[in-house]
């Protein structure tokens, strides 16, 4: 027999060797162990014989349980150690810490005698381990054609679902065992309806005990003695309803069990790709660690389900990136003290080019019908201007009396009494005063306060205007001329209006219109004409 330093030395050669030399090697250390054994029981009766020394002690026996000496005596292969020890009481449904009992080993190692011996003394061909693997799962995975009729022969059940979901004859590579597993589930009548309530017989049984849980009010998130709760089952057995079940109960997505696993990491190392794609929908962590510092991607071993999580990671990076963008922009946004909270919407040029067309299309069509009234109004007024001219071109003619006349038809329409103290140049009643010639026209080509605009005096400070309009009535103005330009001229019933005479501006300073100009200025500040003529007094129409 080996020593024990001996065993340790040959620790890392063992590491490096396959599943079945470890075995071989197990197999043959535990022999040298037994023969040594026996080589002492020899020896035994020899020192019974001789007397004891004061104070001397009976040597103590190595002992054995009874499910570890069967078990070890099948995966011996030893037929007569296993018949003796069935004959002296063992029972042959004995296992070990992972439920693997001796009939699971010999169908794993095709021994048939003692699977014969072991069925024969009242195995349980039904026996379920850790994993819920069966007889039949073991003999069907590893092909063992003439053990897999010898189980199902004794009642093995072909829909038995391991935990991974697996049936026998899921796990079954063989050709010739596969359709012997096929045929025996077609002479029993096993449809596919009936395999899919298998399947799902264990999750609807774990349904109904949550379902009971919570109808007793009981908690949804207790955990075990090793830290497992029941998403933790769920998402490591890929049972959705359940797990969909719990988390529609508020259970915790980030329990941790003793290993600081969380339902994440259970569903990841067991390959349940929808579990996986179920909990990260409720909030769980792709980056969430360990223990040992391993988060769901180190612990997952399918590169089915790797690749989902690489790929849900991906689209998680990308949404929290875009709404952390979202929010800085936002922050800069109303971080000025001045913007009070309003958000500022940047626009192209173009966009805003577009916005003030239409904002300046709108106030041109009221602009225009706000000329059109006058229009109307200056047409009924221009019957009695006529007559108050003639009266006063006439010789001889009142001025009081026309005076009058002005002042009466001036109250009829609406416009104020002109006082008979004349008023200053630049401001009469909120009314410009025009050139000694008058200039106003019906014409439409052009808006009326660019019209005065050319012929108001200019002015040294230029603050201080002719015309109280603001930036914006000039600008609303300008749009209305804009769309006037282009309209055909309202008919009139009154007598044509004079015309602005532009033979007597010469001078450098004058400005020219015309349509090929474009559009017209926001101002035209010039200095009227000379007129060496004496000023005739004449009443001025007023321009609101």
């Amino acid at each position: 027999m080996a020593e024990h330093l001996e065993l340790l030395a040959e620790m890392p050669a063992v590491s490096r060797m396959s599943t079945q030399e470890r075995l071989k090697h197990a197999q043959k250390r535990r022999a040298q162990q037994l023969k040594k054994w026996a080589q002492g029981e020899k020896e035994a009766p020899g020192r019974k014989g001789r007397p004891k020394k004061a104070g001397s002690r009976e040597p103590r026996r190595v002992g054995f349980p009874h499910n570890v000496t069967l078990l070890e005596a099948a995966t011996r292969n030893d037929p007569e150690e296993v018949r003796q020890l069935l004959q002296s009481g063992y029972s042959a449904n004995l296992c070990n810490e992972d439920g693997l009992t001796a009939l699971h080993q010999c169908c794993i190692d095709d021994y048939e005698e003692i699977v014969r011996m072991l069925v024969d003394a009242g195995a349980d061909v039904n026996a379920c381990d850790s994993e819920l693997w069966t007889p039949l799962h073991a003999a069907a995975t590893c092909g063992h054609l003439h053990l897999v009729e010898l189980l199902i022969k004794h009642g093995a059940n072909l829909l038995a679902v391991n935990s991974d979901g697996n049936m026998p004859y899921d796990l079954c590579e063989d050709d010739v065992t596969l359709d012997h597993i096929e045929t025996a589930m077609a002479e029993q009548g096993i449809t596919q309806e009936k395999i899919e309530e298998a399947r799902a017989a264990t999750e609807m049984r774990m349904v109904s005990d949550i379902r009971q849980l919570l109808e007793s009010g009981s908690e949804v998130n207790a955990q075990d003695q090793s830290g497992t709760s029941l998403l933790h089952i769920a998402a490591a057995n890929g049972y959705a309803a359940a797990a969909e079940l719990l988390l529609d109960h508020k259970a915790s997505v980030n329990a941790r069990d003793n290993d600081g696993w969380e339902p994440l990491h259970a569903a990841a190392c067991w390959g349940q790709i929808q579990l996986v794609e179920q909990l990260v929908a409720h909030g769980a962590d792709l980056n969430s660690k360990s223990s040992l510092d391993e988060t769901p991607l180190d612990v997952c071993g399918d590169e089915q389900v790797r690749a989902k999580i690489l790929e849900l990671k991906h689209k998680h990076d990308a949404i929290k990136k875009s709404q952390d963008k979202h929010k800085s922009a936002l922050q800069r946004r109303t971080s000025s003290a001045g913007s009070r909270g309003k958000v500022v919407r940047r626009v192209s040029v173009t966009e805003r080019t577009n916005l003030y067309r239409r904002e300046h299309q709108k106030e041109a069509i009221v602009w225009q019908q706000r000329g059109s009234r006058e229009s109307e109004a200056q047409d009924e007024e221009e019957p009695a201007t006529a007559e108050i001219r003639q009266q006063q071109e006439q010789p001889g003619a009142d001025p009081q009396k026309a005076e009058a006349i002005e002042s009466e038809d001036n109250q009829k329409n609406g416009a104020p009494v002109e006082a008979s103290v004349p008023a200053p140049a630049s401001q009469r009643n909120g009314s410009v005063r025009s050139a000694p010639k008058h200039t106003f026209s019906k014409r439409l080509d052009r808006s009326v306060s660019y019209q005065l605009a050319t012929q108001a005096e200019l002015c040294p400070d230029l603050s201080h205007e002719r015309s109280h309009h603001t930036l914006a009535d000039l600008k609303r103005q300008r749009a209305a001329a804009k769309l006037q330009r282009h309209a055909p001229p309202p008919p009139s019933t009154g007598p044509p209006a004079q015309e602005p005479d532009t033979t007597e501006v010469t001078s450098p300073n004058s400005v020219y219109y015309t349509n090929a100009s474009g559009e017209p200025p926001l101002l035209k500040l010039i200095a009227p004409a000379e007129d060496t003529t004496p000023a005739e007094k004449r009443p001025c129409c007023g321009v609101m």
